[in-house]
C-alpha cells in the first residue's frame, strides 16, 4: 500500500511599486498591479483548479484528501481583490477532506534572523487560519521548506505534531523518503520529506515536450506510485499550487492529469490518499532525519543561496531586520505592517544573480529586469521606512 500525501502551498506577494528616493513617505505597494496578477493567477489556477479537487473529493465520497498552506498575505489579496477564491477555499475546508497547515503569515525568512518575529508570525497565521478556516493546524510548512534541526526544535517547542521538509538525497545517504522519519533528539515531532523526483515531474516537466516521460498521462504515474510499495509508506508531493494552469498551463492537459490521478491510483495495491496529519497519525518515525545546517527545496542545490546567495541580498535582510525593534516601537500600526510586508522571501528572491540551471524559474513573475534594480528599489523603500522610524 502506498499514500499519496498532496501537499499544495498557495502564494502571492504583495509586489513592489518603482520607488525612487525622492518619492515621499509610504505607498510602498503596487496595489494595482497586485490586483493584476491575483485576478489572472485566480482565473488560470486557483479557481479551476479548487473546482477540480472538490470535484475529485465528492466524486470518491471523501477518499480523495489535499493539504494546503496557504500564506496570510495571498490571503489578503483574496479578500481585496478575490473573495470568490476565498470562498471556494472554504467550500473545501467544509468537506473535511482537507487540512490546512501553519506557516510564516508573512511568508518571511523570520528564522534566519529574528526567533521572536518567527514565533510571532506563526502565531498570527494560526489565528487567521482558525478564522476562516476552523482548522487548528498542528503541521507547520516553514517558508521555502526552510529547515534545520534547530528549526524543528522550536516547532516541536510550538507544539507541532508535525514539519515538511525537502528529501535531501546529502541526508538520506541511500534511504527513502517514503518514511516519516522524526529529528535528533525531538521525539514526538514527525518530518514527512518532499518526493522531489516525482513532486518536480509534475511542477517542472511535465509539460517538457522534450522529457523523454512526455506526455505523462495518469496511468504511467500510478505506475511510478505502485514502485512505492515494498520500499516505503508514503508519496509526498509537495508542490507550488500555480503549477496547476499557471507554470503548467491548461493545454498541457494537466487539469485532465488530475482529474484521472485518482482513479490511476486507487486501481493499484489498495493505494490511498492522505493529508499530512493523517500520515503523521499512521505512520512512525522509522529513523533520524539529522539536518545540522539549513536547508530549502529551491533549485538544484536545495540551500539559502536564492535569497542569501550575494551581498545585495544579504545586505538588504541585514538591513531590515535591523529596524525591528524600532519598527515595533514606533507605534504606529502601518509601519508595522509595512515592515512585515517587506520581510516577504520574494524581496530577496527577486535579487538573486544565479542566472544558470535555475535561471527560469526565478525570472517567473519577477516584475524588475534585473537583480540589481529589485535591490535598488527595495533599499528605496527601506530607506524611507527607516526615516520613518527615526533611523
Amino acid at each position: 500500500m502506498a499514500t499519496v500525501c498532496f501537499y499544495f502551498q498557495v502564494h502571492q506577494p504583495f509586489r513592489l511599486r518603482q520607488y525612487g528616493i525622492f518619492d515621499g513617505t509610504g505607498g510602498y505597494f503596487d496595489d494595482d498591479r497586485n490586483a493584476e496578477v491575483c485576478r489572472k493567477v485566480a482565473a488560470k489556477c486557483y479557481l479551476p483548479a479548487n473546482r477540480t479537487m472538490l470535484e475529485l473529493i465528492r466524486r470518491f465520497d471523501g477518499r480523495f484528501r489535499i493539504s494546503y498552506s496557504i500564506t496570510g498575505v495571498v490571503l489578503e489579496q483574496f479578500e481585496r481583490y478575490c473573495p470568490e477564491v476565498l470562498e471556494s477555499f472554504q467550500e473545501l475546508a467544509r468537506t473535511g477532506c482537507v487540512e490546512f497547515l501553519a506557516e510564516t503569515y508573512y511568508h518571511s525568512l523570520a528564522i534566519l534572523h529574528s526567533r521572536q518575529e518567527f514565533v510571532d508570525q506563526i502565531e498570527m497565521h494560526r489565528g487567521r487560519i482558525r478564522d476562516l478556516f476552523g482548522q487548528d493546524p498542528t503541521v507547520f510548512r516553514n517558508t521555502e521548506l526552510v529547515y534545520s534541526n534547530d528549526v524543528a526544535h522550536l516547532i516541536a517547542q510550538m507544539g507541532f505534531r508535525g514539519v515538511l521538509c525537502e528529501g535531501l538525497d546529502r541526508v538520506l545517504a541511500g534511504r527513502s523518503p517514503a518514511f516519516c522519519y522524526e529529528p535528533p533528539k525531538c521525539p514526538g515531532l514527525s518530518v514527512l520529506l518532499k518526493n522531489y523526483r516525482l513532486s518536480d515531474d509534475i511542477a517542472f516537466r511535465f509539460g517538457n515536450r522534450d522529457w523523454k516521460e512526455w506526455p505523462l498521462d495518469a496511468g504511467k504515474f500510478a505506475a511510478w506510485v505502485n514502485a512505492t510499495n515494498g520500499h516505503g509508506h508514503l508519496v509526498n508531493l509537495f508542490l507550488d499550487y500555480e503549477t496547476i494552469g499557471e507554470h503548467q498551463w491548461a493545454d498541457t492537459g494537466i487539469f485532465d492529469f488530475l482529474r484521472a490521478l485518482p482513479d490511476a491510483v486507487f486501481a493499484g495495491r489498495q493505494n490511498d490518499f492522505a493529508t499530512v496529519s493523517q500520515v503523521i497519525g499512521r505512520y512512525p518515525p522509522v529513523g533520524e532525519y539529522d539536518v545540522p545546517h539549513l536547508s530549502s527545496w529551491a533549485d538544484t542545490e536545495r540551500d539559502l543561496s536564492a535569497w542569501m546567495g550575494n551581498a545585495m541580498q544579504t545586505a538588504a535582510l541585514e538591513e531590515l531586520y535591523r529596524l525591528e525593534e524600532a519598527a515595533k516601537a514606533c507605534g504606529g500600526p502601518q509601519v508595522l505592517y509595512d515592515w512585515r510586508r517587506l520581510q516577504t522571501s520574494d524581496h530577496f528572491y527577486y535579487m538573486c544573480t544565479k542566472w544558470f540551471a535555475d535561471g527560469d524559474v526565478h525570472k517567473y513573475f519577477n516584475p524588475y529586469e534585473s537583480p540589481y534594480d529589485a535591490y535598488v528599489n527595495f533599499m528605496n523603500v527601506l530607506g524611507d521606512l527607516a526615516s520613518r522610524v527615526g533611523q
